[in-house]
């Protein structure tokens, strides 16, 4: 079930209801919540459903285990956690492994193998990628690890099921840790004082985005461009992987901003999961504002504990290229994400050797402040330009003709129509929007009535359901 379409809207109306009515008691909100989000989830294939629950079962005992073990006092109990710390990380990254990579590494490992003059492959699974299984893995590890590290208590069995499976982030985060989640499934709070302009408000966004932005920036130009290079010129090339920035960010940021919307109106505060990413001046500061409960996942549960920054300078380097190398591999199990994550590693060490030579040295900025920053905006963008291109091609030879075809200047297609070109580059502007418009926007919407809120989102999924998004289009017009 996606969010947006009109049975989501449906189905979410029931869960609504039902949220604020049976939300004052626990024994019975709790096990109807877990039987919307295992409806929402087995939407797509009850077979997933059976993943989840393993999923749940598996962390919570050996989450229960390794609590149990730290209340011992003696050493040999609070080695017996770690090791259950380390069998709950081992399955969970099991789990994903057969899923997500094992046919990846079966195919190379075969060909490394061939190409040794080796005889022998490995069977290649072909399974059905079950839909969030990343996100709610590294939800699940998140928690286990921080039982181990006493940052959390062990959750009740069906608290924790409904942290795991809670639909609004079950499919595509944001990631929430059990920390900024088990306090809000004991509180009980009031359905009058909702934040409902915040959450219709973020939902709409998030619509605009994901369904308007998104969508017509794929069908006109980003999916014809990469799929042919060749067959377009450069200006319009180049024009498609700007326009691929926007479209990924407008999607991914559009799906959690619904995520978040929708929580909110059940009464749960999601974590922000994206900061106007590309006004970033350095590739650190994007990674700060992009997908960011990703990012701190990463920091705190690989990047520290693998030393981070507190051995020599070689050791530093190599755990940032440890983690971007993981992080791209993360989103997917071919070779150009291993890619996309090595140039974000190679530039996120090359920019920390610089900063930190230039500081021991005591030297201040190379240009003007105003200049400064212009530039450096400019190689922050362009460098997430060239990783977005190897993330979004289909193989590292297309990433290749995708770059080479810039410097073409025949075969116009005529793709980089205005719309698409205002489209692209106002969507970018809208990053540096100054806060006091946006606020006085979000302030305008909150005069609204909640009903007046709530029919403008369904009107919304009504339009989209039955315009499609080539439909919804020219509204694009009045937004820019």
């Amino acid at each position: 079930m996606l969010f947006p379409t009109f049975a989501f809207g449906a189905f979410f109306v029931v869960v609504f209801v039902v949220n604020w009515l049976t939300r004052p008691h626990p024994r019975l909100w709790k096990p109807l919540m877990l039987g919307f989000s295992i409806f929402f989830y087995g939407w797509w294939s009850w077979r997933f459903v059976l993943l989840l629950a393993a999923t749940i079962v598996i962390n919570w005992v050996v989450g229960h285990f390794t609590a149990a073990n730290l209340q011992g006092t003696g050493r040999d109990d609070a080695r017996t956690a770690r090791w259950w710390v380390r069998i709950g990380v081992v399955a969970n990254l099991g789990i994903l492994g057969v899923f997500k990579y094992w046919d990846f590494f079966a195919v190379e490992l075969s060909n490394l193998l061939d190409s040794l003059g080796i005889s022998g492959t490995l069977p290649i699974l072909e399974y059905t990628l079950p839909v969030g299984i990343s996100f709610y893995t590294f939800q699940a590890m998140s928690y286990i690890i921080d039982v181990g590290r006493r940052n959390v208590r062990e959750m009740a069995p069906m608290d924790f099921a409904v942290y795991l499976s809670f639909f609004p982030q079950l499919v595509a985060g944001p990631i929430v840790r059990a920390s900024e989640m088990a306090p809000q499934l004991a509180a009980r709070p009031d359905p009058r004082y909702v934040p409902a302009a915040e959450a219709f408000g973020l939902i709409l966004n998030g619509l605009f985005k994901k369904v308007v932005i998104s969508s017509f920036l794929a069908s006109e130009i980003v999916d014809g461009v990469f799929a042919d290079p060749g067959g377009h010129s450069g200006p319009e090339v180049v024009l498609a992987v700007y326009a691929y920035a926007v479209q990924i960010y407008a999607d991914f940021s559009g799906y959690t901003d619904i995520a978040i919307g929708v929580a909110l109106l059940l009464g749960f505060r999601f974590p922000q999961n994206f900061n106007a990413p590309y006004r970033a001046l350095t590739l650190q500061d994007f990674w700060r504002r992009w997908h960011m409960t990703l990012s701190r996942w990463l920091r705190d549960y690989l990047y520290v504990p693998l030393g981070g920054n507190r051995g020599s300078r070689v050791a530093t380097y190599r755990n940032l290229m440890l983690v971007m190398l993981l992080g791209g591999l993360w989103h997917g199990s071919t070779w150009n994400f291993v890619i996309w994550g090595g140039i974000h590693g190679v530039v996120l060490a090359v920019e920390r050797l610089v900063r930190e030579r230039r500081e021991r040295q005591g030297l201040g900025p190379i240009l003007p402040a105003g200049i400064g920053e212009v530039v450096r905006w400019l190689v922050t963008f362009h460098v997430v330009c060239l990783a977005w291109v190897f993330f979004r091609s289909e193989s590292l030879s297309a990433s290749l003709e995708m770059l080479g075809a810039i410097a073409n200047f025949d075969n116009y297609a005529g793709t980089a129509t205005p719309l698409v070109i205002a489209v692209t580059f106002g969507a970018l502007a809208f990053q540096f929007m100054p806060q006091a418009w946006a606020d006085q926007i979000r302030e305008g919407f909150a005069d609204l009535s909640w009903l007046a809120q709530g029919a403008a989102v369904g009107l919304a999924l009504v339009a989209i359901d039955v315009l499609g998004p080539s439909g919804v289009a020219p509204f694009i017009y009045f937004q820019f």
